[in-house]
């Protein structure tokens, strides 16, 4: 028995890809604690497709107006058709106005409003053609009425969602499902809804498979692009990237954002005396470091061959110094020769210093490490 649930636990692990730890793995069950930049990238890309699918929305629901207008009698045709016109709008309206698409709070948003659209249009015509007797043609067009359940459950295979996510909007077509039901219960087919309600919850099954699948190669994708191959922290871009991220933050939420600016000492020496390879692990080595004193809010991007740049949110530059101070404490590690390695730190704040601007701040931390560095190194500069 063991030996099973061992071939079992390795083959669903050869299911996602092989760059995904198994720590990562559990990122696919829920939303909580991913990555900034993994978060930020899924929102937009959840943005994106959702204004996808309401354009392909916009344009088709009117166009099943006229097929409406042949098969059913006035005035249900005219009813639906105002329904479908309302519908059309209401996409239309999501592709051109939704723009925000950084924070995954946006992205909810916006697939809220997407499934919500068809969702009360499927129990308003559900509404309507409950009351009148239908036959023939006019019976099976009715019966198409049905499948927009499947189509919405099916469009969440487009998204990246983790296996949370996906359930909760399952749930709310499951639950719209059910709702038409109920409403319609004195003249529903009963064995035709038990079936149809059953396959709905096995397309939410693939579904949700499917949305993991996606997320899982992002996660892999993303880690490679935006990580820095040798010490494993964020690449430059990312930093960038992840600077403007929380820059933007910073001013929504009046916070502070102090920035901190790391230059080796005498760097190349090791290099130059031990060879690359001795310089690799002592580069590894001061990541690891650093990485310990750092709060789980902080992002460390290496800059270029030895410089690196530590954001931190939320902290003023008296909590900034006394936490580069911890650093320096504990030390970054020993050179090759076990003399103890050190670095020029220049630090800025926006508040503290009146900066109006990323690069600012940025351009300020670098200009405060040149001056660490002219006092005689391994110090901080902090004016």
């Amino acid at each position: 028995m063991p030996a099973l649930i061992d071939l079992l636990r390795h083959r669903l692990g050869t299911l996602l890809p092989a760059e995904i730890a198994p720590n990562e793995r559990l990122k696919l069950l829920t939303p909580f604690r991913h990555p900034l930049l993994i978060s930020r990238h899924r929102a937009g890309l959840i943005v994106d497709r959702v204004r996808l699918f309401a354009l392909l929305f916009a344009l088709l629901t009117p166009l099943w107006g006229v097929i409406d207008f042949v098969a059913f009698p006035y005035p249900l045709w005219a009813q639906l058709l105002a329904l479908r016109v309302l519908v059309c709008l209401a996409f239309f309206s999501l592709l051109l106005f939704y723009r925000d698409r950084e924070h995954m709070a946006d992205a909810y948003l916006a697939m809220f409003i997407l499934f919500a659209i068809p969702t009360l249009f499927y129990a308003g015509s559900h509404t309507l053609l409950a009351h009148y007797e239908l036959a023939d043609m006019p019976a099976a067009v009715a019966a198409g009425y049905a499948f927009l359940p499947f189509v919405l459950m099916a469009g969440l295979a487009l998204f990246p969602l983790t296996l949370l996510e996906n359930l909760l909007v399952a749930s709310i077509l499951l639950l719209a499902q059910g709702l038409a039901g109920y409403l319609n219960w004195s003249t529903l087919n009963w064995p035709s809804f038990v079936g149809a309600f059953w396959l709905l919850i096995l397309i939410a099954g693939v579904t949700s498979l499917a949305c993991m699948s996606q997320l899982a190669y992002m996660v892999a994708l993303l880690r490679r692009a935006i990580r820095d191959d040798l010490t494993g922290i964020f690449a430059r871009n990312s930093g960038e990237e992840i600077l403007q991220v929380q820059w933007n933050t910073s001013l929504r939420n009046n916070s502070a954002l102090s920035l901190a600016f790391i230059d080796l000492d005498h760097f190349k020496q090791i290099n130059d005396r031990f060879g690359h390879a001795r310089g690799d692990e002592a580069l590894r080595q001061v990541c690891m470091q650093i990485q310990n004193c750092m709060r789980s809010s902080d992002s460390l991007v290496r800059w270029g061959g030895e410089e690196f740049l530590l954001i931190m949110p939320d902290t003023d530059m008296t909590r900034a110094r006394q936490a580069l101070e911890r650093l320096q404490a504990s030390g970054l590690g020993s050179r090759p020769d076990d003399t103890p390695l050190t670095a020029s730190i220049g630090l800025a704040e926006r508040f503290y210093d009146q900066i109006d601007s990323p690069h600012g701040l940025l351009e300020l931390a670098d200009q405060r490490m040149y001056r660490a560095k002219a006092a005689g190194r391994n110090r901080i500069q902090a004016l």
